[in-house]
């Protein structure tokens, strides 16, 4: 799907060109056809190739996904996220970022969620 999104309209070979590391171009096909049936993505027909575009929008997909994680990767839990992602060994987390998500945090709570 990122290859999708970046691309914006590709044939099969296009989206496997633009994979870093691709699979195989019978894996990439698959992946397409199953990404149809789920009704993310669809395609037109211009002779004998497929054109591939996305469906559903790319901040849609990204909280898809996002909530997928959190269920099946942190239990539910969005402070086991935050709290895995700030941990002192996951990397650097500047000053700033850390601003930035107390503000977001704190708008959160005055909207009420």
């Amino acid at each position: 799907m990122e290859a999708l999104y970046r691309l914006g309209k590709a044939t099969a070979v296009e989206i496997r060109d633009a994979i870093p590391s691709p699979p195989t171009y019978t894996a990439v096909r698959t992946q397409l056809a199953l990404l149809e049936a789920k009704g993310l993505i669809r395609f037109d027909r211009q002779g004998a190739r497929h054109i591939y575009e996305p469906v559903v929008p790319r901040e849609e997909m990204a909280k898809d996904v996002i909530a997928g994680v959190v269920e099946n990767f942190f239990g539910g839990s969005i402070e086991r996220v935050v709290a895995t992602l700030i941990e002192p060994d996951s990397g650097t987390v500047s000053d700033e970022t850390l601003n930035r998500l107390t503000e977001l945090i704190q708008r959160a709570k005055e909207q009420g969620r």
